[in-house]
């Protein structure tokens, strides 16, 4: 069985007074007293040095210099500016202008038609999305109220099953406190007896 379960929780806030500055600096005192005279409890062990690959290593590096991210080459994205074929006779240059042109008018063709379906859908997107996150906060806002309701519902049964047994608790408080007085009574009592037989054992030897 859990340990949950089985704990006796000893807190009668509607039964038991709130305690006193004085009995409070009283309790902490004691409280102090008990962890200075214990052990501490062990300490956890020291954490591993983190080892990273030489990847992670060289960027962090780069961030701890504050340098801009360049993993990705924008220009390659953004339309080429016009390039006349007489003004460069290097085939390998050409190939690589006319590769960039195609990546570029790839990228931007994308762009054209996500920029025409978020024009024409986007609006209804939003609402729709705008619709979704308020029933979900309806839902939450229900959940929250409900669990408030439970709240107050266990606190008012505790009130009134502390009330109830309340007059009971006091009467066996008082009980106990007088048992313990007519104990410490009786054994002042039997304290005084036995002095009293040892003074007459005393006198008559």
């Amino acid at each position: 069985m859990s340990s949950i379960r089985t704990t006796v929780h000893e807190s009668l806030p509607y039964v038991d007074a709130e305690p006193t500055p004085a009995e409070r600096e009283a309790a902490e005192k004691l409280i102090a007293a008990e962890q200075s005279s214990s052990s501490p409890p062990p300490s956890l062990p020291p954490l591993p040095e983190p080892t990273f690959s030489p990847l992670i290593t060289a960027e962090l590096a780069r961030i701890a210099a504050k340098q801009p991210l360049k993993a990705i080459d924008l220009t390659r994205y953004e339309a080429p500016d016009d390039i006349s074929p007489s003004s460069s006779s290097d085939p390998a240059a050409l190939q690589s202008e006319l590769s960039r042109a195609y990546t570029a008018a790839t990228y931007l063709s994308g762009r054209h038609a996500h920029l025409q379906l978020l024009d024409a859908f986007g609006k209804n997107a939003w609402l729709v999305g705008n619709w979704q996150l308020e029933a979900e906060l309806r839902a939450m806002e229900r959940e929250l109220e409900a669990t408030k309701k439970e709240i107050d519902i266990v606190n008012i049964q505790r009130r009134r099953v502390q009330d109830e047994v309340g007059g009971e608790l006091k009467g066996l408080d008082e009980t106990w406190r007088r048992g313990v007085g007519r104990v410490l009574e009786t054994e002042v009592a039997t304290e005084a007896l036995r002095q009293q037989v040892l003074e007459k054992q005393r006198s008559r030897g």
